[in-house]
């Protein structure tokens, strides 16, 4: 079990010059593989920031969360680091834990981000199973889309972020086309900057590691079918992980008149204190049968065929999954830091909250189990990886 410790932190912005680190010693994860990962230079680090235990399933407030340990140990930026990997495609089984995985190097406009908590998608098991291969990084993978933690090190053009920064993001600007090598399932991963923002005060890594991916595919859907206030929206699979931040922004930034979702019926309390107007038990009721049909769908699960009989002429369907059926459309989310920063004042004031499954935040011990967890698409929100020695 790797356990988190509690670490203070400090900025630094420069150091006196080290010696050259001898080249690292064989890696037996590399020798399996026909690509090397790269080492890096020795700069300030941090080590893991002790966070209670979250658990709870809604969870946001207007109060600022407890400021993270601050200035006290000085260590350099190690040039290994614990990571799950991947050398193959294939099930569960290929993950593997390595203790002595090179950390990234870091390009002119990317910061190392020392990662407090990680989040996974459904993209990260379809990206292992080998659904986008042709578009791909080259093996090994590091898997990790979703990234909370502090910033240790910034490249050269880095203009706003600096060291000590608690900052959030999807480290992956494309989702299926060439995503980075080293993702967020590690100690360290190298982001661009203009993929990050700063954590929202209020809420805690595990909270802030669950939202990147989804929030940004939530808004940048609304954003494509023209969403504004006044219109009505159905979200099919309103519990999970997209669908319950679809139901908040559609509400609460975008001013809808009225949202309906459905989800199975132990999770109908959890629409209805997202601000759902009409839950639908999908067990009990077939919501292509409604009466009433809706400006937008927002499908989440994978059900274009039976979505589009429910949107009105002229309407919009967005099918994140499954076979898409006119009028719907498909879209793959790119990955911005200032969506992040602008929706970060409606996180911070507490109108829209992180969705965080409650059988987590699983330990990096766990990462397997996690995984197959999130593969049964029966996670309520994000499930969350913490912590990360």
């Amino acid at each position: 079990m790797f356990t988190s410790t509690p670490s203070q932190l400090t900025a630094f912005h420069s150091l006196p010059l080290l010696p050259p680190l001898s080249p690292p010693q064989p890696n037996p994860f590399r020798e399996t593989t026909k690509r090397t990962i790269p080492t890096t230079t020795i700069s300030v680090s941090v080590r893991k920031l002790g966070l209670s235990p979250f658990r709870l399933r809604v969870s946001a407030n207007s109060q600022a969360a407890p400021a993270s340990a601050e200035a006290s140990k000085l260590s350099s930026i190690p040039s290994e680091m614990k990571a799950w990997v991947y050398g193959e495609y294939g099930g569960v089984d290929v993950l593997k834990f390595d203790s002595k995985v090179s950390v990234p190097e870091v390009k002119e406009d990317q910061v190392l981000v020392k990662v407090v908590a990680a989040a996974l998608n459904p993209v990260d098991f379809k990206r292992r199973q080998g659904k986008f291969k042709a578009t791909d990084s080259p093996l090994p993978t590091v898997p990790g889309y979703d990234v909370a933690g502090v910033v240790v090190k910034v490249g050269s053009q880095v203009k706003d972020l600096k060291v000590g920064d608690e900052v959030y993001g999807d480290i992956n600007e494309k989702a299926l086309d060439g995503p980075e090598q080293f993702g967020s399932l590690a100690e360290y991963t190298a982001v661009q900057e203009k993929l990050l923002a700063p954590k929202p005060k209020n809420l805690d890594f595990v909270q802030a590691a669950g939202l990147p991916l989804a929030i940004e595919t939530a808004y940048e859907g609304l954003e494509r079918t023209g969403f504004s206030a006044g219109k009505s929206i159905l979200v099919l699979n309103g519990a999970g992980g997209v669908g319950s931040l679809v139901i908040q922004l559609a509400k609460q930034v975008f001013g809808a008149s009225k949202v309906a979702a459905t989800s199975s019926t132990g999770k109908l309390e959890l629409l209805k204190s997202l601000g759902v107007d009409l839950a639908i038990d999908y067990t009990k009721e077939n919501f292509e049968d409604l009466p009433e049909k809706f400006d937008v769908v927002y499908d989440a699960i994978g059900q274009c065929d039976k979505a589009v009989k429910v949107v009105k002429e002229g309407g919009s369907v967005v099918a994140l999954t499954g076979a898409v059926t006119p009028p719907g459309f498909r879209f793959v989310v790119t990955s911005n830091g200032a969506v992040l920063r602008k929706l970060n004042p409606y996180l911070e004031s507490g109108k829209v909250k992180p969705v965080i499954d409650p059988k987590g935040p699983f330990p990096f011990t766990k990462v397997v189990e996690a995984f197959s967890y999130i593969e049964t698409n029966r996670a309520t929100g994000k499930v969350v990886v913490h912590p990360i020695p």
